[in-house]
Order: structure tokens, then sequence, then C-alpha cells
């Protein structure tokens, strides 16, 4: 069945986050917070630092600089800022607080300073502090709204990514990842 044939859920098609949500708490804790040493990691290598703590590490003129003309990385910061504190209001005020979402002023930071730059990582923090606790708490939602906590994480994911491309100051442990020059001289 297509999207378009699909009725648009409601509070009949409610489900409980009883399950799910822990996993995507867990999930979610792991891009954030940082992956264990030991070995219990699903998204990231095992002892990475996680966002927050990544994002500690790069300075204001660092998170300054655009690559390729894209984003920069206080740009990607504060998007995904913004997204959680959508996902906040949502968890705490019900409604649909991304029909009047202003996405584009997220896009607009480029140069910060150390002022800006504390503001923004503590900000991202807080929000997604804010959102761990929502996903580790149950709760009853349609499928959209499943849809869009589980999409939290996968755009964490990928904004996690998109700054570790821009700079490999933010990037996670290399241990086990193997390199160009490994992979050649290995005859693969």
């Amino acid at each position: 069945m297509t999207a378009e044939a699909r009725a648009p859920a409601t509070l009949v098609d409610a489900m409980r986050t009883t399950d799910i949500g822990p996993l995507l708490a867990g999930l979610f804790s792991e891009l954030v917070d940082g992956a264990v040493a030991d070995g219990g990691a699903f998204v990231l290598n095992s002892g990475d630092v996680g966002l927050l703590r990544s994002l500690d590490k790069i300075s204001p003129p660092d998170a300054s600089c655009s690559v390729n003309d894209g984003a920069t990385i206080a740009a990607h910061a504060q998007h995904v800022r913004y997204g959680l504190s959508l996902m906040n209001e949502w968890a705490s005020e019900g409604g649909n607080p991304f029909a009047s979402a202003k996405w584009d002023e997220a896009w607009k930071t480029s140069a910060v300073d150390g002022v800006t730059w504390d503001e923004i990582r503590t900000g991202l923090r807080d929000e997604a502090h804010r959102w761990l606790q929502v996903l580790q708490s149950p709760r009853e939602v349609n499928e959209v709204e499943l849809a869009g906590m589980a999409g939290s994480v996968a755009h964490l994911a990928y904004h996690l990514g998109a700054i570790r491309q821009i700079n490999k100051g933010a990037r996670g442990p290399k241990e086990g990842t193997p390199t160009c020059a490994s992979v050649a001289r290995a005859g693969r």
C-alpha cells in the first residue's frame, strides 16, 4: 500500500514506545555521548566520544570554516540543536511545531566567536539530553510520531558524519579502520 493510499495515523492507530524507546535512546545516547570502550557500540567505534565531546575539541575558528562552499560545523550544530528543540517542544506540548519551523536560520550560522560557539554547544547538549529523556520515557504515539522519533537518531548520525567530514579533529578513533594504503598492501 502506498503512503498516499493510507489514511493518516490517528490516536486509534496509537502505539506505546515501551519496547522501542530504550533502543532508540541507546542509539541516540551513543551518538551524542559516545560509545562504551568494551565493544558494546552499535553505530560508533568502541571508545568514540560522540558528538558533544567531539564538538568540544573544535575551536570557534574551526567551527566557522566552510569546506567546498558547504555549511560550517557551527551551522550543523545549530541545525541539530534547533531540530531537537522542536522535537522537545512536540514532546512537552504536542501539536506540530514543525509547521512553522524556520530551518533556514540555522544554516545562516557562519563565523562564531567563543561565546557564540559555547552557547551553541551548551544549547545542543541541553536539547540532546532533554530529547534523550523523552526517548527513554514510554509514551503513546502514532505512526508519524514514531517515525519522527526514529528519524531523530538517523538525523543526528547524518550530521555527526557531516561534521566529521568537515574537520578531522572531530573524528572518532581510528583503531580497526583500514586505510586505503593498508587495503592496497593487502592486495584487495
